[in-house]
């Protein structure tokens, strides 16, 4: 898997909802841990508050028949509605960038842009609609807990409710007392699996729309993706 279009659900930031405490450490009273619907309708409310952020992250990537494992890292910067730029910087430099209309892919090594538009609502997929404040954690998906928590941390499973053709499902790792995003992973039922790991996040920094402008560098060979729903 590629830079896949699940990157969005990445903006799950969050910081301790009330409802949402760590377990007591005193025999009695006990408070009951919340359902995974309710961790993840606690992640939406959070998210519909945060405007922008940057993160560090690790990238890796298994699949093909070979199952060859990648691993890469970088910075990302979000913006909402719809903006975002990933700067790989290891092992090989790389840029993505979307300013909201189109998306470049730029590969220094090769020269190479490329450039396609942003899906259209009828054709994006439920993380772009909720990149753009338009999704829904628990209407889009079906929640559950997972394997891949500990006793700091809730692991959910995220299950699209309709068939989404760049993923089979999502699985995001918060922390139980900040609800902070560790990781967020994105899988196929033929094996391929994307994860990224966040650190260092700054969120509501009020990052500049030029952060996500992209000037396409001279004698570059730019390959250009036509947008079929216009």
């Amino acid at each position: 898997m590629g830079i896949p279009t699940v990157l969005p659900a990445l903006l799950l930031l969050a910081s301790m909802h009330p409802a949402l405490r760590a377990e007591s450490r005193q025999a009695v009273p006990q408070p009951a841990q919340p359902s995974a619907p309710e961790v993840a309708a606690a992640l939406q409310r959070r998210y519909n508050g945060v405007r922008d952020f940057t993160a560090d992250f690790v990238h890796d990537s298994q699949g093909g028949l070979l199952r060859k494992k990648q691993t890469e890292s970088g910075v990302v910067q979000v913006k909402k509605p719809g903006k975002m730029r990933w700067d790989y910087r290891k092992p090989e430099p790389k840029v993505f960038v979307s300013d909201g209309r189109r998306i470049y892919l730029h590969v220094p090594a090769d020269n190479q842009v490329i450039v396609s538009p942003v899906p259209s609502e009828d054709q994006a997929t439920t993380a772009v609609l909720f990149l753009a404040g338009k999704g829904d954690l628990t209407r889009d998906f079906t929640v559950t807990f997972t394997e891949g928590g500990s006793s700091d941390t809730y692991a959910l499973r995220l299950q699209p409710k309709l068939p989404e053709r760049d993923y089979d499902w999502l699985q995001i790792v918060v922390d139980r007392r900040t609800l902070q995003i560790r990781s967020l992973s994105a899988s196929e039922s033929q094996g391929g699996r994307s994860t990224f790991h966040f650190s260092n996040f700054k969120e509501n920094a009020g990052l500049p729309d030029k952060a996500f402008e992209f000037k396409i560098p001279r004698g570059a060979d730019v390959t250009n993706h036509a947008d079929s729903t216009r």
